[in-house]
């Protein structure tokens, strides 16, 4: 018979990933960047260039979703 503390653990982890991969789906549907994602291919790809704090990154992404720096607002359709 399980222990309950692991069927507890097991439970509370797949609440934990259910949450996370949730949020991320949300986020990535009404167009939320995910700065996390960002930072780590970053660190891990171009380790030499300069990281966007999350404002510039929050910005950046809106201006090319939107193309506002382009002279023209295009919206989201």
């Amino acid at each position: 018979m399980p222990d309950l503390q692991d069927l507890f653990d097991q439970s509370a982890n797949a609440v934990r990933a259910a949450r996370y991969w949730s949020t991320r789906t949300a986020r990535l549907m009404i167009g939320v960047p995910d700065y996390e994602t960002y930072v780590a291919h970053r660190q891990a790809k171009h380790p030499d260039q300069p990281i966007m704090t999350y404002v510039e990154f929050f910005r950046e992404r809106q201006q090319a979703r939107y193309a506002v720096g382009k002279g023209r607002f295009r919206g989201c359709c």
